[in-house]
C-alpha cells in the first residue's frame, strides 16, 4: 500500500510538472504571436525573443548576477528577521490574552497603512542602503506569520495540555513535544505566504530609493526605455518567489511526514 501511494504521488507530480511546462510554451507563444501581430515597437512591448538576449547580456555583463544578489541578500535577511520577531510575538500573545488586547492595535495598525507609504519613510530615517529594505521585507513578513503562529498555538487540543501536566512534563518539554509540533503546519502556511511576500517588500523599498537590486534595475530599464530589461528583472523575482515559496512547501512535506505515517 505504501508502495502504490507513492507511486501515484510521484506520478501527480511528473503530471503537475507537465503541466506547468506546457503552460509556460503556450504563455510564451501567445506573447510572442501579440507581439508580432501589434507590431509594437519593443520599448513598449518586446518579443519573448527580446528579452531572451536582453537576459542574456545582463548576464555576460555580471550586472543581472550582481542586483539579483543584493535583492536576494534583502529578501533572506528581512524573511529571518521576520519570521524571528512574528514567532517569539506571536507565542507570547497566543498565551496571554491581557497581552494580546494591550498589542492588538498596534498589530492591525501595522498592516492598516499600505507599504507603498511607509516605505519612503523607512527609506528617509534609515538611508538607501540595505538596513531600510530589510526592514521591509520584515514588516511585511510578520503579519501573516505572527496570525499563523497564534492561530497555530491556540489550535492544540486543551486535553493534551491536560495530558502532559498530569505526567508533569515541564515547560520546555510541552513546547518541544506538544506546541511546535501540533502548531507547525498552521505556521508554514503563514511562512508561505511570507515568503513570497518578502519579494514584494524587497522590491517596494528598491524601487523608492536604492543602488542596486532588481527594483533598481527596473528603475534603470524603466528610465531608459528598456523594456526588455523591465521584462527580464520582473522574470527574475517571479524565479526568486517561485523557489522560496517551493523551498518552504519542501521544508513542510519533510516535517510534517508524520502526518502521513498517520494516515497510513
Amino acid at each position: 500500500m505504501p508502495e502504490s501511494s507513492d507511486s501515484h504521488t510521484r506520478i501527480a507530480q511528473r503530471n503537475q510538472s507537465l503541466v506547468g511546462v506546457i503552460s509556460v510554451v503556450a504563455g510564451c507563444a501567445a506573447w510572442w504571436l501579440v507581439a508580432h501581430l501589434a507590431a509594437l515597437p519593443a520599448f513598449i512591448l518586446p518579443s519573448p525573443g527580446d528579452v531572451w538576449r536582453r537576459f542574456l547580456s545582463a548576464l555576460a555583463d555580471g550586472s543581472l548576477a550582481l542586483h539579483t544578489a543584493a535583492t536576494l541578500s534583502e529578501i533572506l535577511l528581512g524573511l529571518g528577521v521576520g519570521v524571528g520577531l512574528a514567532t517569539i510575538i506571536g507565542y507570547a500573545v497566543a498565551k496571554s490574552r491581557a497581552l494580546e488586547r494591550m498589542l492588538s492595535p498596534y498589530l492591525v495598525a501595522t498592516q492598516a497603512i499600505p507599504l507603498v507609504a511607509i516605505a519612503p519613510l523607512l527609506v528617509i530615517w534609515f538611508g538607501p542602503g540595505m538596513f531600510s529594505k530589510i526592514l521591509i521585507c520584515a514588516m511585511i513578513v510578520f503579519f501573516p506569520v505572527l496570525v499563523n503562529t497564534i492561530v497555530g498555538v491556540r489550535a492544540v487540543p486543551l486535553a493534551l495540555h491536560d495530558l502532559m501536566h498530569s505526567l508533569h512534563a515541564r515547560r520546555e518539554q510541552i513546547l518541544l513535544k506538544l506546541e511546535i509540533p501540533a502548531a507547525l503546519p498552521v505556521f508554514l502556511g503563514g511562512l508561505r505566504i511570507g515568503a513570497t511576500l518578502s519579494v514584494i517588500g524587497a522590491v517596494v523599498g528598491e524601487l523608492v530609493g536604492a543602488d542596486r537590486g532588481l527594483g533598481f534595475l527596473i528603475n534603470v530599464g524603466r528610465g531608459q526605455y528598456d523594456t526588455a530589461l523591465v521584462f527580464v528583472a520582473v522574470f527574475v523575482l517571479i524565479a526568486l518567489a517561485l523557489a522560496l515559496y517551493g523551498l518552504v512547501a519542501l521544508l513542510e512535506s519533510r516535517a510534517l511526514l508524520w502526518q502521513e505515517w498517520r494516515k497510513e
